[in-house]
């Protein structure tokens, strides 16, 4: 089960560029990872999330739950709660089901989200106000020069630029990009029918 997730990681997150932080992450050991089973509880996923984000190396927490069957919305709620919860992370979703909309960067969001199984990730968010940064804010003057083409507009916070970017990338490469999930979700499937691992998705 590791093994698929990190699959995904290598030959999806890090291989697209979906996340500038990836590869050093995974690399430098600040990937935690913890499984939890059948239809987890809420405390179930909190338990789990602490235990990893406790650990001093944590800069990424991935709860993963191969066994779950759950609609994206629903993992959505699940994501919510655990957030309450956890007051002191950034909480994200990752679902097998999610279709592709290239109609804005956010509407994509899901798409580049599409993991083998459904997981939340967990950030401390002190590591993400570090790299997020404010948007920058421009004066009245420096708005006025914006709109007469003599001045650049003000950067896009980092999450929005990264937004950007996948949008811009799958515009070109979803087609390559949905084969190599549908590749890693075949070996997922085969492999975890091997030891006896439910489906987190019913056919």
């Amino acid at each position: 089960m590791i093994r698929i997730f990190e699959r995904y990681l290598v030959e999806v997150v890090e291989r697209y560029d979906l996340c500038p932080w990836a590869r050093g992450a995974r690399e430098g050991g600040e990937v935690a990872v913890e499984v939890v089973w059948g239809t987890p509880s809420l405390d179930a996923w909190v338990s789990a999330a602490e235990e990893l984000l406790a650990r001093p190396a944590t800069r990424v927490a991935m709860v993963i739950a191969p066994e779950l069957v759950i609609t994206p919305s629903d993992l959505h709620a699940v994501r919510g709660n655990v957030a309450l919860r956890i007051p002191t992370a950034g909480v994200a979703e990752f679902h097998p089901e999610a279709r592709l909309d290239l109609s804005t960067p956010p509407k994509l969001v899901p798409f580049v989200r599409r993991s083998p199984d459904p997981l939340l990730q967990l950030v401390p968010l002190a590591l993400l106000d570090q790299v997020r940064g404010a948007p920058s804010a421009a004066s009245l003057q420096q708005q006025a020069q914006i709109l007469g083409g003599v001045a650049a507009p003000p950067k896009l916070d980092v999450a929005a630029r990264i937004a950007r970017a996948n949008h811009s990338m799958l515009t070109e490469m979803h087609g390559d990009f949905t084969r190599v999930l549908q590749a890693i979700r075949e070996d997922r499937d085969t492999s975890y029918a091997r030891v006896g691992i439910s489906a987190s998705l019913r056919p």
